[in-house]
């Protein structure tokens, strides 16, 4: 982190939160916005940043345009194209990290999502993706702007 201003790509297939931290938190750190993963993927490659903060859900993104493997994931689910998508929709925001960290990006991640009641799907995310944090969508101003401001310290888990 330099000394100016944390930079946090948000990857989001709407405008909800760059709008909400826009309002909320640019006083400490400096937005970009990234609709879908091929966006993310290029922001990252193009351009410093400090920390990601990555919706779970894409259902507005067009369906090509999700990353996961659609058929792969249809044969999961009886071979219902259905079910498939809506799966990736509802996941895309690990689909997104996982093509960020494959494509050697290392970045400390924020997911809006409570896996609270999913003890041992975060702990896997922690082991496989970190370092990640999570927060949910009902978070405060200020639990957003402490946590982005660890995530960009750096100070995230790594798993184990």
């Amino acid at each position: 982190m330099s000394g100016t201003r944390p930079r946090v790509l948000l990857v989001e297939d709407g405008f909800e939160y760059f709008e909400t931290f826009t309002r909320f938190v640019t006083d400490e750190f400096e937005l970009a916005r990234a609709g879908d993963g091929a966006e993310a993927l290029a922001r990252v490659a193009a351009d410093r940043f400090d920390c990601l903060f990555l919706d779970m859900r894409f259902d507005r993104v067009e369906p090509g345009r999700l990353l996961g493997d659609l058929a792969e994931t249809a044969e999961r689910f009886n071979g219902d194209p259905v079910r498939a998508t809506h799966f990736l929709e509802e996941n895309q925001g690990v689909y997104v990290l996982a093509a960020l960290r494959g494509a050697g990006c290392a970045l400390p991640a924020v997911f809006s999502h409570d896996f609270s009641g999913e003890p041992r799907r975060w702990a896997a995310l922690e082991r496989k993706y970190g370092p990640v944090a999570w927060l949910p969508d009902n978070s405060s101003p200020a639990q957003v702007r402490a946590l982005l401001a660890q995530a960009a310290r750096g100070e995230l888990s790594t798993g184990g």
